[in-house]
């Protein structure tokens, strides 16, 4: 993703690896929680809705740890690896800029 796309700066804190390695053990110990499991199992992906397999699901952090994002229930949810990777550093709402930038822009480029 280049600069002029993004709409956020990362901020240093954020980015502290101490910080992502804590908030990464955090995760593996949520993986293994019975709140997880029952997530998982269920078999959508938070994203696209599809069902899948609860092998196919990964843990995704809502908000980014890279951006801030904690690893704890609000914030972590099952994804397909598709719109995980899709999905990358940005949050819920710059997915909906981005499809409103690309709509206004293919609107004004058709007048």
């Amino acid at each position: 993703m280049t600069k002029k796309d993004s709409f956020y700066d990362l901020n240093e804190a954020d980015v502290d690896p101490q910080r992502i390695k804590r908030e990464r053990e955090k995760a593996r110990k949520l993986r293994k929680s019975q709140w997880w499991l029952s997530q998982v199992n269920a078999g959508i992906c938070y994203y696209c809705q599809q069902k899948f397999s609860p092998s196919q699901l990964t843990l995704d952090h809502v908000v980014p740890l890279a951006r801030g994002g904690r690893s704890q229930p609000g914030n972590v949810v099952p994804s397909c690896k598709s719109c995980n990777r899709e999905k990358s550093l940005d949050t819920p709402v710059d997915q909906i800029l981005k499809k409103l930038k690309l709509s206004s822009s293919s609107e004004n480029g058709s007048e």
